[in-house]
């Protein structure tokens, strides 16, 4: 190991930041293309603005324009999917995608991968790490192409350059991508993607020259897989790999030294999401031990050590203090106090960095509006303002911390003492605490979360609906045609008043009842006209919760969500859906559900309140929703529908607080539940995870009904909970919604003859994989005659 002294690593950074644009220029760029209305150098010439915007706003904040401290992570759809088009290491099915002469991916090429084709299917989509983020999974077999192939990454550096700034490309790591990868189809049998590391080494070390090349002094390698139990790898091997990687790419490549530029740019390893220590593992000494130059540690979810770690002495420690993945503002003291404490580790340099990337984070708090009607509507209670940070103020939070500990607290008094009051004014509002909340949860007994047997349930749902075998369903919304959107705003703006909005979706309610009706589904639902968003209606509607104008965050390529702000205690001033549901289900005599979002998805896909135990919050809002379901009953819905997308979600990245978090999760969902009548069929559904670490908690769950995510993954799901004894209604998707592909009814009967070849066929229900409301009409007719053909042909052979 090298005994150079540290490098200068800037005193302060970030390790990336939103990339869809303040108004979402990206990804109305992106779809603009897709639909051929613009061309691919109309859309690089909006990325390129974009970038150019973006690095120059990184220095307006306060960070170094010339020393690498401003990150370039931007990515027209996905990271992972970013280093596929790098590696040109697409799957058999897009081979004649790539160029000809050098292996690359032209735009086209790129989104067609993401998207599908025809009868090709796209890559998995599943969630990254802890976050609301979706990635999509690499398919790696021993014939899959891998060399350096696309010099995009250069690219953007020299673009930057020429604008004034310095940048440090951000890439993920050689060894997560692989760790996060699948076998390919057709891959030999033991084969594994982390086989194939020397190859995308050497594919990176290419890469790390043509960046010394054009004179870049940084380059950042995310490997989160580091802090996480979850990935399909055995410790020791990913130990080796990550051994065997930077040994390549950090010591057998030479290091900029004085006048010297060096083969590569120094290196930084960024371990966002959690903790590199776990048990019998050290994956902060193991980095320590190599000859990387700079280490990025998750001080918000994470720790280091008391004491001094060998080989940090020759490296820069970035203290990830700054929170990435949460909107409050930061208690700079006490942030400053633990940065001067890390002094103890030995470190060569400490510097200031964000726990994450500011991905999963709105770009600026300045953008909404915080007065006047809109935003009392908005459950922006006053003070709101002071106690959030967003991207921006994140970055300048990184920026007063950096001068802190070179300067020292006097030098940043001013910005300390504002952000104690503002915490202290959060602490004191009114609604953070409501006592009668409290008291009701206080006084929650055993059985306040439990059900009766299901078999008994089961029979007596059986009586009331009459369904066939192999009932068909969808999950909740249909399509949001631009004309509900153009009311939804004008209802909202008030430019259309109550009446008539609520014609305009009580008429779109009949349309898709009938439409369901002539398709000839089984359990019909209303389609979710009147919904913005499935977290985000409810927030509008319970007490607590605060939503914003702007506040977007990616979702997946160009799918954007605004999170709402859980502030303080939850409680349900009135029926939330019980108008819509019954409606609906006045227009028709099949069964039409009811459908509600989870308490676990709520708190997912909200920025929640960090001062309390997010077991309480979560309670909080199951106890709303357990109220809501008692309202449905009472107007006659028979079926009731609680989703939980995210419950693998939330799911803690190490073996060992997951008991914890499955206990209360569960619990919540149960809470909200456990009231419904014998005769009332309770469904969830869950989407894009990995399912297999909580197949138990599935069946904890206990819904008479759960439907998940099943087609791209070609049922792999089912057989897991087969082989865990699970007896209730399972719902494999059999269409994959997040593909503009149709699939044929061929394909959709294929997938059905999976599942009932592994599950008993009386437990299965025929569905989607999640909600349309992200497709068009003309998409989900033909899926959904397709997916109600393959139900009565497999029906028809039982």
């Amino acid at each position: 190991m090298s005994t150079t002294p540290a490098p200068a690593f800037p005193g302060g950074t970030v390790l990336g930041y939103p990339r869809i644009g303040r108004r979402r220029e990206l990804k109305k760029a992106v779809e603009s293309f897709w639909a051929g209305r613009t061309d691919a150098v109309d859309l690089e010439v909006t990325a390129g603005t974009l970038r150019r915007e973006t690095v120059r706003r990184l220095v307006g904040l306060g960070l170094n324009p010339e020393d690498g401290s401003v990150p370039a992570s931007f990515s027209y759809y996905d990271q992972v999917l970013d280093v596929v088009a790098l590696l040109g290491a697409v799957p058999e099915r897009f081979r004649d995608l790539l160029d000809a002469e050098d292996g690359s991916l032209e735009l086209d090429g790129y989104f067609t991968v993401a998207r599908g084709r025809g009868e090709d299917a796209p890559l998995e989509m599943t969630k990254w790490f802890d976050t609301n983020y979706h990635y999509l999974v690499p398919e790696i077999s021993e014939t899959t192409p891998i060399s350096f192939a696309d010099h995009r990454v250069v690219r953007e550096y020299a673009e930057a350059k020429e604008a004034g700034v310095t940048t440090r490309p951000v890439l993920v790591g050689p060894v997560t991508f692989l760790a996060l990868s699948k076998a390919a189809d057709g891959a030999g049998e033991g084969f594994g993607p982390l086989d194939r590391l020397d190859d995308v080494v050497a594919a990176y070390a290419d890469l790390l020259r043509a960046l010394a090349a054009v004179g870049a002094p940084w380059v950042q390698l995310d490997e989160p897989a580091l802090v996480s139990d979850s990935v399909d790898v055995p410790t020791d091997a990913l130990d080796a790999a990550v051994e065997r990687a930077y040994r390549a790419l950090a010591t057998d490549l030479a290091r900029p030294s004085g006048d010297d530029d060096g083969e590569r740019p120094r290196i930084l390893v960024a371990a966002p999401y959690g903790d590199l220590r776990t048990g019998a593992t050290d994956r902060l000494a193991l980095l320590a031990g190599t000859d990387v130059d700079a280490i990025a540690v998750d001080l918000v979810k994470g720790g280091v050590p008391a004491g001094p770690v060998a080989g940090l002495e020759t490296k820069t420690l970035v203290a990830g203090v700054v929170d990435g993945h949460g909107v409050w503002r930061a208690d700079l003291s006490a942030r400053l106090d633990t940065l001067e404490g890390l002094a103890a580790l030995g470190a060569g340099s400490v510097a200031v960095g964000t726990s994450t990337s500011l991905l999963h984070v709105p770009h600026d708090v300045e953008d909404e509006t915080w007065d006047g009607p809109g935003a009392e509507r908005a459950g922006r209670t006053p003070g709101l303002r002071r106690w959030l940070a967003f991207a921006d103020q994140k970055v300048r939070e990184v920026a007063t911390l950096a001068r802190g500990l070179a300067d020292g607290h006097d030098a940043v008094a001013t910005e300390l003492a504002e952000a104690a009051d503002a915490l202290a004014d959060r602490a004191a509002a009114p609604g953070v605490v409501v006592p009668d909340v409290r008291q009701r949860l206080a006084g929650l007994a055993d059985g306040d979360f439990a059900r009766g047997a299901h078999d008994e349930r089961a029979a007596a749902q059986r009586a009331r609906l009459a369904l066939p075998p192999l009932p068909t369903t969808t999950i909740g919304s249909f399509p949001q045609t631009p004309e509900i959107r153009t009311a939804r705003a004008a209802w909202a703006k008030g430019e259309l008043d109550d009446a008539a909005y609520t014609a305009a979706m009580r008429a779109e309610v009949e349309r898709v009842v009938r439409l369901q009706e002539d398709l000839g589904l089984d359990v019909l639902v209303h389609g979710e006209p009147e919904r913005n968003d499935m977290v985000q209606y409810f927030a509008e509607l319970l007490d607590g919760f605060a939503t914003t104008d702007l506040g977007w965050v990616q979702s997946y390529g160009s799918r954007c969500v605004r999170p709402p702000i859980l502030w303080g205690d939850v409680q349900r001033p009135r029926p939330m859906t019980v108008e819509w549901a019954s409606y609906a289900q006045s227009l028709t005599p099949a069964p039409v559900k009811g459908m509600l979002t989870g308490p676990v998805t709520i708190l997912a896909w909200s920025f929640v309140r960090d001062d309390q135990p997010i077991a309480d919050t979560a309670n909080q809002v199951a106890l709303a929703l357990r109220d809501e379901v008692a309202d449905l009953e009472a107007a006659g819905i028979a079926v009731v529908q609680v989703d939980e997308p995210a419950l693998r979600e939330l799911l803690p990245l190490r073996r060992a607080d997951q008991d914890e978090y499955l206990r209360w999760s569960v619990g919540s969902f149960r809470l909200a539940t456990a009231g419904a009548a014998p005769a009332t069929q309770v469904h969830t559904h869950l989407c894009y995870s990995e399912f297999g670490e909580v197949v138990g908690a599935i069946d904890g769950l206990d819904a008479d009904v759960t439907s998940l995510e099943a087609a791209r993954s070609r049922m792999e799901i089912v057989p897991e909970l087969a082989d865990a004894g699970y007896s209730r209604g399972i719902g494999p998707g059999v269409y994959d919604i997040h593909s503009p592909r149709v699939p044929s009814a061929d394909e959709v009967t294929e997938l059905l003859r999976l599942a009932v070849k592994s599950i008993d066929p009386a437990l299965v229900w025929v569905n989607p994989d999640c909600g349309l409301k992200t497709r068009r009409y003309a998409e989900v007719e033909p899926a959904l005659a397709h997916l109600v053909a393959a139900a009565r042909e497999v029906r028809a052979t039982l």
